[in-house]
Formats: C-alpha cells, structure tokens, sequence
C-alpha cells in the first residue's frame, strides 16, 4: 500500500508513470524531482527516470487492498498523456470499476484527450475526475471536464499562479487549491485564494485550502484567515458510509 501525504487522499496507486510539462504548472514538477531521487535509488519502476511508462505488474494492485480508501490515480504521471495507448486506460478504468469499495481520484491536465476518451469509458461513481488550472489562460479544461460523464468532477487549482475571477463552477463538486513548495516555488497571493473560496461557498461548492507552500510548506501551513479548510465533495459522505459497513 502506497500510503500519500498529500492532505486530501489516502494512498496513490501509479499504473503510469513519467510525464511532459504541458503549461506552466509543470515547471517545477514534484513528481519528477522524486522520479528522479527513485531512479538514482534503484527503484525498478523508475529505470527510466521521468520518462513515459506503463506499469501492467501494478494494474491489479487495488484489488488487493481490502481496507476502502481514497486512491489518487497516477500521482507520478497523467492517465490522459498522449503517449498512454487508450486500450491501457480502459483497463485502469476496468480495475477502478471492479475495485468497488475504493474512491479513485484521476487527475489531468490534458482535459482535451479527457473529453475525447470520456465516452468511450466505463464511469462507475466512486471514480471523481478532475482537472488542474494554474492560471486563467487555462480555464478552459474545466469545460473539457464539464463534459466529461463523471459522476463526481473536481478542480485541482494548484499550483496556483495567478488570480481566477469568474470561475464557471456549473457541474463542479469540489476545488482544490494549494501553492507551490520546493526549492524554486513560485508565490501565491492570499487575495487569489479568497476569491477561489468566496466564488466556492456562493455557489454551494465544497473549498479545500491544501497549503500554501514555498520552500518550506510546513512552516507556512495551510490555514487561511485562521481557519483549516476540508471539505469534501457530498459523494465523501458515501464513502464514509460504506467504509463503515466493511469495517
């Protein structure tokens, strides 16, 4: 069980990984600082450092955990890369449909290729998709989502590199929003996120602050004006209801 830090899964499960930046957001990629540390550590699925692989050995994997829980999908990678053969995705999504008892959060950049795929994929309710924006000039993915028959859609607004007024939440049933850490992180200011939140609560939208970041992002924390933000989409509460039937 590959268990996560990050604030708001349980574990990730990595069928693919590797990447290619694709917008702004991908500069100072953490999963491929990490692919890199997992290479120079002898770790077999990173033989080829950041470059694009599927892993057909951990396809299965979920099966294989009894306990329900929160499963981000490709944390080291994109589901939707144009390099991944649609028959390979079809079968993380066959796994996603068997493994019943899991929630599967699939997150993209590439909403276009999402769209595209979308009808051709089996969308059984305990996969939530979602899509990242860092700025404005990206917006446009949350259309590609809008389209998308999931039955539970979420933004990734991380890292954040600019200010989103106007967002179309129609569809949406949660947003993320987070900062950038490490070395080279880039500042987000307080007034953008504020906006994201007060855009979240009128229109009835669950807000998730995840961190500010920078370089040291536990110093920094993640509350805002005093408060820890964690809402969840309203499907959570499904969740919660069956991991207590299986218990």
């Amino acid at each position: 069980m590959a268990r996560s830090a990050i604030e708001w899964t349980e574990s990730t499960w990595n069928p693919v990984t590797g990447c290619t930046k694709v917008s702004p957001g991908c500069a100072n990629c953490y999963a491929e600082r990490m692919a890199r540390r997992l290479q120079a550590m002898g770790q077999p699925n990173y033989a080829r450092g950041f470059q694009l692989a599927v892993h057909e050995h951990v396809l299965e994997t979920p099966l294989r955990w009894k306990r329900p829980q929160m499963i981000f999908v490709n944390s080291m990678s994109d589901l939707f890369h144009e390099d991944v053969p649609f028959d390979f995705v079809l079968r993380v999504f066959e796994v996603m449909r068997q493994a019943h008892w899991h929630t599967f959060q699939v997150l993209t950049k590439r909403a276009q290729r999402l769209e595209e795929l979308a009808h051709s994929l089996p969308w059984p309710s305990n996969v939530w998709m979602g899509v990242s924006v860092e700025t404005r000039e990206y917006i446009g993915r949350i259309d590609h989502l809008r389209r998308a028959p999931a039955a539970t859609k979420f933004l990734s607004l991380e890292p954040l590199l600019g200010p989103l007024p106007d967002l179309d939440l129609r569809g949406i049933d949660w947003v993320i929003v987070g900062g950038e850490s490490g070395p080279r992180a880039r500042p987000m200011e307080e007034a953008w996120v504020i906006s994201i939140r007060d855009q979240c609560r009128a229109a009835s939208v669950p807000f998730f602050f995840k961190q500010w970041g920078g370089k040291n992002k536990k110093r920094a924390g993640r509350q805002l004006q005093g408060t820890t933000w964690d809402e969840m989409p309203r499907s959570a509460q499904n969740v919660s209801d069956d991991q207590l039937v299986m218990a």
